[in-house]
């Protein structure tokens, strides 16, 4: 059934479209009485869902009391796979449905991983630097080694959730030639292929999160885990702030325990009370805004994917159902 007409709200439509380089008609051509809002504060949300059927969101939160504030909703569609900002609990006791969206934005992600891990290698800023400063230009001779540079062929990768996006970094490390070992995910039963994330540290060069934010994970790399790491080994976080804890990483590279760090997700987002690795004095850390799944290509595959998702509930058929 296509043109349902349903109360239906997008809460904050620009965290996927950005001066309309994605265009919403997959999801009007569901529900041509979607009202798309490009952001929600907190005090319009309550205002904003109180008469919808369906709400689409990204990381707005929707806890008990803002669902219980809605006594029509019958669906929630999440444009991310994670869906830690949603009550599930009562939205399942409220009988609303909830979907997320899964495997849009591997190769951007992915890409992002890699990106980081060649710009940490391959010291991109310090060189840039040296540039800037008539380094090269007053050089004795045609090249500066100021900063070594590794290859990554033969290094090991560790990875911490090897689901969709794990996987696809995996993939990419075997092409590079690395060595890729898996870690046991806090809360999981143990496997066989999977290494005990205490006995796996000190063994990678690399270490690049994949997993989800839950009680088990919340501070997964702190100070104890950072110090277990080789000296000179990189951290990339892509997941979710809260796996690392942010005071510890800013200090074990402020002391040079580690080659360097990329973080693409902090605890807080976005960061109006500061965050330890906001300081642009520590060494060898890049940080990203959040951008690792935006490729425009995957944020119109996060559309599309939203869009069949709200058909397959309206035909009465699962799909990508978390509740």
């Amino acid at each position: 059934m296509r043109g349902m007409s349903a109360n239906a709200v997008f809460l904050d439509f620009a965290t996927v479209s950005h001066d309309g380089d994605v265009d919403p008609a997959p999801l009007l051509a569901q529900l041509p009485e979607l009202q798309l809002h490009a952001t929600t504060g907190a005090d319009e949300v309550i205002p904003r869902i109180a008469d919808a059927e369906v709400v689409f969101i990204n990381k707005v939160r929707l806890d008990a009391g803002r669902l219980r504030a809605a006594p029509r909703l019958r669906l929630v569609c999440a444009a991310a796979t994670g869906t830690d900002n949603i009550d599930l609990e009562t939205a399942r006791s409220m009988n609303i449905a909830v979907c997320n969206i899964r495997s849009y934005c591997t190769d951007s992600v992915v890409q992002h991983v890699f990106s980081l891990i060649l710009a940490l290698t391959q010291h991109l800023d310090g060189y840039q630097r040296l540039l800037r400063d008539g380094a090269w230009r007053g050089s004795p001779q045609f090249c500066l080694l100021d900063y070594p540079i590794r290859e990554l062929a033969g290094k090991v990768l560790g990875i911490v959730g090897h689901g969709e996006l794990g996987g696809g970094v995996a993939t990419v490390a075997r092409a590079f030639g690395m060595h890729v070992m898996l870690a046991e995910r806090p809360g999981r039963d143990p496997r066989a292929d999977r290494h005990r994330l205490h006995d796996l540290l000190g063994r990678v060069d690399i270490l690049s999160l994949h997993c989800p934010l839950t009680e088990q994970t919340d501070k997964l790399i702190s100070a104890d885990e950072l110090a277990q790491m080789k000296p000179g080994a990189l951290l990339i976080n892509t997941a979710r702030g809260g796996l690392v804890d942010a005071a510890a990483l800013a200090d074990a590279l402020r002391a040079g325990r580690l080659g360097g760090a990329g973080i693409d997700v902090l605890e807080q987002e976005p960061p109006v009370d500061g965050n330890p690795l906001l300081d642009e004095q520590i060494p060898n850390l890049i940080v990203t805004p959040h951008i690792a799944w935006a490729a425009v290509e995957a944020r119109r595959r996060a559309v599309a994917e939203m869009a069949a998702n709200v058909a397959a509930w309206q035909a009465g058929e699962p799909r990508n159902r978390v509740v």
